[in-house]
């Protein structure tokens, strides 16, 4: 039976999806009542019932099929389709407790197509975090970072495993995704800062913010990382908060993604702020899952030291990003208004952040630098509000 709200898409990819299923079974799989669950401009992800199924107990599944390459495509750009295999087939070899994913039953290059597990209709970390419930709301967040300290350890010293994995696809290890663009900020942003809001940036800041560009090269603190942890890809289910979407995944320092906690969520349409006893207990919660791995990570001022440099990055890499957008016309980062804020504000609270961290890890040409760009984009927008808001969820303190 079909939805008749289902899109085509979805239909697709769920008779792709019995095929293979029914091929591998070698019986017939029967799935129905498909339901378009989003996806993005390249691939499309729905839910699948098991109306027929002798070989197994579930009763549903997710599906998720990639588009095909396009003509206009870089052939040497990394395959998104088998980084999502590779990682989930990495995840899938873990133990179940610390398995970070829904399980990969099956998945079809031919059809560019996986079968997951469903993990039920769980809400993202995004919805908690616009609801009204502040408590659920900092249990989540508190998740996400046991979470991402759960899947760092788990899957420390098994960069070669996933690289055998992506080889026995066809596809060759990647970069780190971001790292030609932190680079290029490197490169670019003492330009792009004194053309668009009159600062200079001091040598020595630039010296500096090379400590976070050094984090993408071969450190001893490496794990995997989905390269894009936003709200919107966590899923908040009775096992605690799970990890989705891994077409950008890499392996890289861990505190590059900790340290979204300090940022918040750099390049992510839902970037406001959190509390400040919040990012700590997270942090706290990430150091718990970490520090038995890496114990070096235990000790407070080393550990300082290396979010501060990932903060670096983060925040030079974002204003690289976000500068020439907001001096076209000051809009949200992400493209709906409720859910996003201004450009020009996140800036000035990424700044303004990196200056304290600066100043506390003695990175004084840093501190002086974040203290001036603060200035200039409060001179520059004006009418700019001046602190970047928390999430919804905690705006309200008797919710």
């Amino acid at each position: 039976m079909t939805d008749p709200q289902a899109t085509p898409g979805a239909v697709a990819a769920m008779a792709g999806a019995a095929r293979l299923l029914s091929r591998r079974a070698g019986s017939e799989v029967e799935l129905s009542e498909p339901e378009d669950l989003g996806g993005s401009g390249r691939s499309v992800v729905a839910r699948a019932r098991m109306a027929q199924n002798p070989f197994s107990d579930r009763r549903s599944v997710v599906i998720k099929q990639y588009a095909p390459p396009g003509p206009d495509d870089d052939p040497i750009t990394s395959d998104p389709y088998r980084y999502e295999v590779a990682s989930c087939q990495l995840f899938t070899a873990l133990p179940s407790d610390v398995r970070p994913s829904p399980v990969i039953i099956a998945h079809d290059p031919e059809q560019r197509l996986l079968v997951l597990e469903d993990l039920g209709r769980s809400m993202t970390l995004a919805d908690k975090l616009f609801g009204p419930d502040r408590e659920a709301a900092r249990i989540c967040l508190l998740g996400w970072a046991r979470g991402l300290g759960r899947m760092q350890a788990a899957t420390a010293g098994r960069e070669g495993d996933f690289g055998a994995l992506l080889r026995r696809l066809g596809e060759k290890v990647r970069r780190d995704p971001i790292a030609d663009q932190a680079r290029a900020a490197l490169a670019g942003l003492p330009g792009l800062l004194a053309d668009a809001v009159g600062v200079e940036v001091p040598e020595m800041a630039v010296l500096e913010a090379r400590g976070g560009v050094r984090l993408l090269g071969g450190t001893g603190f490496r794990a995997f990382s989905p390269s894009d942890t936003c709200p919107d890809n966590n899923l908040v289910t009775s096992r605690g908060v799970r990890f989705v979407d891994f077409e950008w995944g890499c392996f890289r320092d861990v505190v590059l993604d900790a340290a979204y906690v300090r940022v918040p969520f750099p390049g992510c349409a839902a970037s406001y702020a959190l509390p400040s006893p919040v990012r700590e207990q997270m942090l706290d919660a990430w150091r718990a899952e970490v520090a038995p791995v890496w114990p070096e990570l235990d000790d407070t001022e080393l550990l300082e030291s290396r979010l501060t440099d990932a903060h670096l990055l983060w925040v030079w890499w974002s204003s690289w990003l976000l500068l020439p957008r907001v001096l076209h016309r000051d809009r949200p980062i992400g493209r709906d208004a409720g859910r996003s804020p201004r450009i020009s504000t996140a800036l000035r609270h990424y700044w303004q952040g990196l200056a304290a961290a600066a100043a506390a890890t003695d990175r004084a040409a840093t501190a002086e630098l974040a203290a001036a760009v603060v200035t200039a984009l409060d001179a520059r927008f004006p009418d700019a509000p001046s602190e970047l808001p928390v999430f919804p969820a905690f705006r309200t303190a008797d919710r």
